[in-house]
């Protein structure tokens, strides 16, 4: 019985399939428009056997060198294409955003593990705009300042466990993230980043990023594969227990909150706020659960992940660690931590921050957008339902924006012989509406938050360490992990005080802070 229902399935899959490829006629192509370019496929499956099965970017970028800055894939039938200049992108994904700001409705990640109410993966509708207007209360640039004393208390303790213990960079890192976030969104305090909670929430981040990555499910390839039955589909049994478990982390973690507030006691943080404003918001208890869930998700891996690959680029690029290090002394002296107030002065920290966003982006591939109506762009015709891929890998990598661009170099952002380059430099280089992030409406919401932890973290950092190689130790170039966000791999590196006073300051410091409440 098994075999036959699912031989049918494979019927059905294939006739569906056949029948799709067909519905794009030529006579659908708007007269003057072509199709776009693009690597031959094969019959029915096209271009799938050629797309590798982690860090597509990279052969995306081969493609983009091959066959220009826009070019066509087919999978099963279903057109995918994919972006590789930031103009291009902006062209699409900003400007024609009423069109370009949908996602496909993945069936594992967006309808089983999200149960469409993960944010992320919503389509662009009247649920989505009301979760980003939350968003947008909670992290637009006067709020984000208003958390700058929470960025402070983390960087303290993460440099002081940083200095003792370097070989845990990786928790550390993670924790600077996470504790934040945890902190701004249910204002809880988090000790060791080794909590269960904590550890919870970063497997719901991973489990996202795995669920999503392309090709990973079966059922995401063949959409048909939802009408099998629960007990004939495995799939749908690892998404409702996945599901159940964020669900259930994410009502405890807003409830608690609640709770709170009904002894007097809410702590201040982006449930509470929820709660104050929930009518005008226009969302259900579960929604905001995965809008502010959702908000941790962007914040804590990606951080991290982009100071990991800082403490790379430093190991690679000791000449910009030494540039680094005289500006902050220069501006910041030697008896006190960088603040946010000096960061207008450091544009070689922004720089820095910027450039690492550029050489070694956190979510390479992009997030894909979808069309939701036929368009043409520049004489190309794009079908509605086409998914829009905006390949940040070859987008940082465009040479006419970015001249030599696989060499890590700040320069590019603080001189004017670089096309990169503007002024004011006690405004620019920053991080705002920038590619790294994302495009057009659904641009990463956390950006504020994220640019003011990256520029302390580097700026303190540069104060107070010394980064390098090990001796005799390879330090890989790009070993980096999977998942649409990725970062490096863990590697070997030596890190070191710059001096004995120095972190002599950075004890007291955090002797004399560490028992009070940033936010209180």
């Amino acid at each position: 019985m098994p075999s036959s229902v699912a031989l049918g399935a494979a019927v059905l899959v294939t006739l569906a399939l056949l029948l799709h490829t067909l519905l794009l006629q030529p006579s659908r192509i708007p007269k003057g428009a072509r199709l776009p370019p693009g690597p031959k496929g094969k019959p029915i499956v096209g271009n799938l056997p050629d797309i590798p099965p982690h860090h597509s970017w990279l052969k995306f970028k081969s493609w983009a060198d091959e066959y220009g800055p826009i070019f066509r894939l087919k999978i099963f039938g279903r057109n995918h294409v994919v972006v590789s200049t930031e103009k291009i992108a902006n062209d699409l994904l900003r400007e024609r955003g009423n069109l370009y700001s949908s996602r496909e409705q993945l069936p594992m990640a967006a309808q089983l593990l999200s149960r469409n109410l993960r944010p992320l993966f919503l389509p662009y509708g009247e649920l989505w705009r009301r979760g980003r207007k939350v968003m947008h209360t909670l992290t637009m640039h006067a709020a984000a300042t208003s958390y700058q004393p929470a960025q402070i208390w983390e960087s303290e303790r993460m440099l002081h466990d940083l200095l003792r213990a370097p070989d845990k960079y990786e928790l550390y890192f993670e924790r600077y993230a996470g504790a934040l976030v945890i902190r701004l969104g249910y204002g809880k305090r988090m000790e060791t980043g080794e909590e269960p909670y904590a550890r919870e929430i970063l497997k719901v981040v991973r489990t996202v990023e795995r669920v999503a990555s392309p090709g990973q499910y079966l059922v995401d390839t063949f959409p048909i594969l939802m009408y099998l039955p629960t007990w004939l589909a495995p799939f749908k049994r690892e998404a409702a227990r996945l599901n159940a478990a964020e669900l259930k982390l994410f009502r405890e973690l807003l409830y608690e909150v609640k709770d709170k507030m009904r002894e007097g006691k809410g702590p201040k943080c982006f449930a509470k706020t929820f709660f104050e404003k929930q009518a005008e918001f226009g969302l259900s208890d579960d929604e905001g659960a995965y809008v502010i869930g959702t908000l941790f998700e962007a914040g804590a891996g990606t951080t991290a992940a982009a100071l990991m690959s800082f403490v790379l680029c430093m190991c690679h690029s000791p000449e910009w660690q030494k540039k680094l290090q005289k500006e902050v002394d220069d501006v910041v002296g030697k008896d006190r931590l960088p603040e946010f107030e000096d960061i207008p002065q450091l544009p070689t920290v922004r720089a820095v921050a910027k450039e690492t966003l550029r050489w070694r982006p956190v979510t390479a591939g992009g997030v894909p957008h979808e069309l939701i109506k036929d368009d043409v762009y520049d004489g190309i015709f794009f079908p509605a339902g086409t998914s829009v891929h905006a390949n940040q890998w070859a987008i940082h990598r465009d040479p006419e924006l970015y001249p030599d661009p696989e060499t890590f170099n700040p320069e590019r952002w603080l001189s004017p012989k670089y096309p990169t380059y503007r002024e004011p430099l006690d405004k620019f280089p920053n991080l705002q509406n920038y590619s790294a992030f994302g495009f057009g409406r659904r641009i990463c919401p956390g950006q504020n938050i994220a640019e003011n932890s990256i520029h302390i973290l580097i700026a303190r950092m540069a104060w107070a360490t010394h980064i390098s190689k090990k001796p005799g130790v390879d330090v890989p170039l790009y070993d980096y992990t999977t998942g649409f966000n990725v970062q490096p791999r863990p590697f070997a590196f030596d890190l070191k005080p710059r001096s004995a006073a120095k972190k002599t300051m950075i004890d007291t410091i955090w002797e004399s802070n560490k028992d009070t409440d940033p936010l209180a």
